[in-house]
């Protein structure tokens, strides 16, 4: 009988233990459910549209930087440039439950759908960059990137002279980067430039300088090029340099190959947009949401000409 009183006490004792390691009001249960407050431990998605760009390289390394510092668990996914993987890991993203995507869209229009998935498991989203069509999104953060194509058109035209004849160079169609990059030059071209080649490279050096190569052959007297990214611009550039005629081209991003090609003289512009603050500020403005903040609905980024 003494027994079995002992083993009632130290049973006893042991439950008060343990309620004693626990604060007050608190569960196991209730740090799971309610880990993210104060902006820890939040898990969020990143859907970027390629990791085979140096520009989205940098965008994402601040983002990965920028959830270190706040604590939250930041899940990246490449989509490789197309459009069906990366709804297909957008869809993996929304089955993992995270608590917010990141989307950088290889097509603003094809990503609508993913974006409506994701609206209905309740998962707030934000674009980055590139914005999407369709869907509800908390925040957009991106360049103006018609403003950026103004400015490229600008550049170009004080440096070729007005009514030159020229190319341009289109990102991945679809995507509203190169929409509106387009849309930006065109509105100082119609006016100023003589656009007789338009061609797209899909935002890849490779595909730039084999397009470049034959928009050379078939435009023998064009004296300018705006490329929608410097990836393409320098590959436009690699053609031209091989075929020893004097054309200025003109990118866009600032990569530090692209400012390296502009200080050398190689290049006759890039229009920077700062990726790596681009990345921060996505990470940050979906950390102010899921903590319950209000955030803008568009969060622009400042562009800059280097030349």
């Amino acid at each position: 009988m003494k027994k079995m009183q002992l083993g009632f006490m130290v049973l006893a004792m042991t439950s008060l233990a343990a309620c004693s390691m626990e604060a007050p009001g608190s569960s196991s249960e209730e740090e799971s459910t309610n880990g993210g407050e104060a902006g820890g431990d939040y898990t969020i998605g990143f859907s970027v549209s390629t990791l085979n760009n140096p520009f989205f390289v940098t965008l994402n390394e601040g983002a990965e930087a920028k959830a270190a510092e706040l604590g939250a668990d930041l899940t990246v996914v490449d989509a490789q440039d197309n459009a069906s993987k990366q709804a297909s890991d957008i869809e993996d993203l929304i089955q993992q439950e995270v608590d917010l995507i990141m989307i950088n869209p290889v097509d603003s229009e094809a990503v609508a759908a993913a974006v409506e998935s994701a609206n209905a498991a309740s998962i707030p989203v934000i674009t980055v960059d590139r914005s999407a069509a369709g869907g509800e999104v908390v925040s957009h953060i991106a360049s103006d990137n018609i403003a950026g194509g103004e400015m490229a058109g600008e550049h170009l035209v004080s440096i070729v002279g007005e009514g030159a004849q020229v190319a341009e160079l289109e990102g991945v169609p679809g995507s509203s980067a190169a929409r509106e990059r387009g849309e930006g030059f065109n509105t100082i071209a119609a006016d100023s430039l003589d656009v007789v080649a338009k061609q797209t490279a899909n935002f890849n050096r490779a595909e730039g300088l084999s397009v470049m190569e034959n928009i050379l052959q078939a435009n023998p007297d064009i004296t300018g090029v705006f490329a929608h990214n410097d990836e393409m611009a320098l590959g436009a550039l690699e053609a031209i340099e091989a075929s020893g005629k004097d054309i200025t081209v003109v990118g866009f991003d600032a990569t530090d190959d692209a400012v390296q090609a502009v200080e050398d003289g190689r290049l006759g512009g890039t229009i920077a947009q700062k990726p790596e603050m681009i990345g921060e500020m996505a990470v940050e403005t979906a950390v102010q949401s899921l903590d319950g903040e209000e955030v803008e609905a568009s969060i622009p980024v400042e562009l800059e000409l280097i030349q």
